[in-house]
């Protein structure tokens, strides 16, 4: 059997990737809903979940990822090597009807096989939730920012296009089995492998048609997802952190020397392999502080954190559970600490609370004075079972160690003048 395509027949690199194709479609659609059905257990609070059955998740869906991710660059081989080939005629072509409705499933096929796996890997890397896509090159886009909203939008949009792949799998199924049990013809033989030469066909081609209509039934099918709300509830114009509004940062520490006007608290958890990050988007600093040139006490500090503002990835309501934080039982962490300078800088030593346990922590923070203006960065790490968080969860699975790193600029405050 030849490699290339000729005008009677398909070539055996054209079924090759046909077959190829299908055979990672059926395994990773199945694949998918497995998965999905198991993280919602798992992320559901009221459903005891055991370690074995978060392991088995995070595989599911590291396979499924890893497949689409497959699917995606064969898909553009398959396309690309459609282009260089003649195209054996449509069997049905005397029939323009039938022969333009076949063209606009191709069509809406083709464009379902680069778009879905390309949606989900989009959606993959715009958060930092569990289950990496198994190969070497990360698992992160170049162009795409790690943010929720991003990763909600294009997850939605992995959704919706993943039901018009489903539609098209299944009418162009159909009418595979309509020419052959019907119409008695060789349009499914000469995908089959060996050589099946069919009659030299009409072939008839409809132009631009058929691949306007797969867009338009693409375009109409993504906004019943907007309508369906699947996207998330993202602002109009904006989906990155980037310019996120400033309404999302610390709110001010009131009476105290110095006033913080923005700034980040972020943690990072290992699961799985994997660093998972997240951030607080409510917490309060009440800074007391004095630069000093030798080393000695230079203050204090107090920092109040909502726990249910927290969002971790994909397992934001997880970590808000009773195993976890428990945010409805325990909704405030604190952390008290003087400010010291030291030989080499500066550090905050104190007592770190979260569920009501508290634990000596101490947090080292490099320090920038321009005037009235400071900006610190400061990173400690703190073991999440001395808090209770995750007994039972072995390290392998959701590592003991939690990294908190903070940023923030404060003023100088009237108060403290």
């Amino acid at each position: 059997m030849p490699a290339a395509n000729t005008a009677r027949s398909f070539g055996s690199v054209t079924k090759t990737l046909h077959w190829l194709t299908a055979l990672l479609i059926f395994a990773a659609f199945p694949l998918g809903l497995i998965a999905h059905d198991m993280s919602e257990a798992i992320l559901n609070p009221d459903i005891p979940t055991t370690d074995a059955e978060i392991s088995r998740t995070i595989f599911l869906f590291s396979m499924h990822k890893t497949l689409g991710v497959t699917v995606f660059f064969v898909a553009l081989i398959r396309i690309l090597w459609a282009l260089t080939q003649t195209r054996p005629g449509l069997l049905n072509g005397n029939k323009p009807l039938e022969s333009g409705l076949a063209e606009t499933i191709h069509w809406l096929l083709y464009g379902s096989l680069v778009m879905v796996p390309l949606s989900g890997w989009i959606h993959h890397a715009a958060t930092t939730g569990y289950a990496p896509i198994w190969w070497p090159f990360g698992q992160s886009l170049f162009f795409v920012p790690k943010d929720p909203q991003v990763s909600e939008l294009w997850g939605g949009v992995h959704d919706v296009l993943t039901k018009v792949l489903l539609v098209s799998v299944l009418l162009h199924i159909a009418g595979a089995l309509k020419h052959h049990v019907i119409d008695k013809d060789a349009t499914l033989r000469r995908m089959l492998p060996g050589q099946v030469d069919a009659p030299v066909a009409p072939g008839a081609h409809h132009g631009i048609v058929p691949p306007l209509l797969a867009v338009v039934l693409a375009v109409l099918a993504l906004v019943g997802g907007g309508l369906a709300g699947v996207y998330g509830e993202a602002p109009a114009g904006s989906a990155t952190a980037a310019n996120a509004p400033a309404a999302s940062a610390p709110a001010e520490a009131g009476a105290a020397n110095w006033t913080v006007q923005d700034g980040t608290l972020e943690i990072t958890v290992r699961q799985m392999g994997s660093d998972v990050t997240g951030s607080f988007a409510d917490w309060t600093a009440a800074i007391a502080f004095e630069p000093q040139d030798a080393p000695g006490p230079a203050g204090s500090v107090e920092v109040t954190v909502t726990i249910a503002s927290l969002t971790l990835g994909s397992v934001t309501s997880q970590a808000m559970g009773s195993e976890y934080f428990d945010a409805e039982t325990y909704p405030k962490a604190t952390f008290t600490a003087e400010i010291l300078r030291t030989e080499t800088g500066y550090t905050a030593p104190g007592t770190l609370t979260i569920r009501d346990t508290s634990v000596p922590a101490e947090l080292p923070f490099t320090l920038e004075i321009e005037g009235d203006t400071a900006r610190m960065t400061g990173s400690m790490q703190v073991d999440r079972t001395s808090f209770g968080m995750g007994e039972g969860v072995a390290e392998k699975t959701l590592g003991n160690g939690v990294f908190i790193d903070v940023a923030l600029t404060a003023t100088r405050s009237d108060a403290g003048g």
